[in-house]
């Protein structure tokens, strides 16, 4: 069966496409872009070192300018990049039977509740899979012994989250200073290769 994984590059996406692939799934990953900025290319470069087919899901940009509407009209991105995240994986779930992503216990955004699950997979006759049980330090630990990773401050040029393309947009509308505001600095893990290659 074919597996649709929402790919940023990161640990925890890279932790479900390992899973699904030892279950014997077919996984594609998957980054989504709505075509202002070339975000997906960090995640490319991880999936290829991984050996993972990786796809850009190509989403149209009045979803990307709505939600930049929504979070510079809140002052805070959780509203925005929720919905951001349910739009994604709506169009996934038109092309794979199961769909999957790294959300973990402990994050606040993006992340679907319970009832948005049941929905979703209802409506779209779809799997969904996230890591909503597993925590961040179980995560770090498995991901250590399996991933060569790096940890970096996060920038335009080193990450394939959606906050890239949002950054993106709120730059060009509302300045630097807003996005900053926004999406504080902060330091992040991508995963580089296999441990097993060193």
């Amino acid at each position: 069966m074919k597996a649709a994984v929402l790919y940023s590059g990161g640990k925890d996406s890279s932790l479900v496409a390992v899973m699904l692939k030892r279950l014997g799934y077919q996984v594609e990953l998957l980054t989504a872009n709505f075509g202002v900025f070339p975000s997906w290319k960090p995640a490319a470069e991880s999936a290829s070192l991984l050996g993972f087919k990786h796809r850009i899901l190509e989403v149209d940009t009045g979803v990307l300018d709505e939600v930049v509407e929504t979070i510079l009209n809140d002052g805070f991105p959780n509203n925005g990049i929720n919905h951001l995240h349910r739009e994604v994986l709506h169009l996934a779930a038109e092309k794979y039977p199961l769909v999957a992503d790294g959300t973990r216990r402990d994050d606040r955004v993006p992340k679907l509740n319970p009832q948005e699950i049941q929905s979703f997979e209802d409506s779209k006759g779809v799997q969904y899979l996230n890591l909503a049980g597993w925590g961040h330090r179980t995560i770090n630990q498995l991901s250590q012994q399996l991933f060569k990773l790096v940890k970096e401050p996060t920038s335009m040029d080193n990450n394939s989250d959606y906050e890239i393309e949002i950054r993106f947009l709120i730059n060009q509308r509302g300045g630097q200073e807003t996005a900053s505001k926004l999406f504080p600095p902060h330091i992040q893990s991508r995963v580089i290769g296999w441990r097993e290659d060193e």
